[in-house]
């Protein structure tokens, strides 16, 4: 299946659970995010680069009209990154080039302790 409709489903999934998409960035029930597909860049390196780059406070305003992958804010979020060392360590970042393991390495140790199981 394409990234896009794997998102669908994500999103499908969501709404069963009650998620309402109102408010970006609101308080919801369920968030299933499509944090990367295997190497792949969307919508193409510019596009990637042009979200990655967006200010924060510009993003909270504004979503993007077409799936970006991978997760521009991935490389930031513990939350993301601590779980899939224990699933991925070794896959690259096809933009940075940089591990999982490396991505880790790379946050604040608080960060990474306040990830918790379960």
């Amino acid at each position: 299946m394409s990234p896009d409709i794997l998102l669908q489903l994500l999103h499908e999934i969501e709404t069963e659970f009650g998620r309402n998409r109102k408010t970006r960035w609101g308080q919801r029930t369920l968030d299933l995010d499509l944090i990367a597909f295997g190497d792949r860049i969307l919508p193409d390196l510019e596009g990637y680069h042009a979200w990655e780059s967006l200010p924060v406070d510009r993003q909270q305003l504004s979503a993007p009209d077409r799936l970006v992958l991978p997760h521009p804010r991935m490389q930031d979020r513990a939350f993301v990154l601590v779980p899939l060392m224990d699933i991925a360590p070794d896959w690259r970042h096809p933009v940075s080039g940089l591990t999982i393991r490396t991505m880790v390495a790379a946050l604040p140790e608080a960060d990474i302790d306040a990830v918790r199981p379960l």
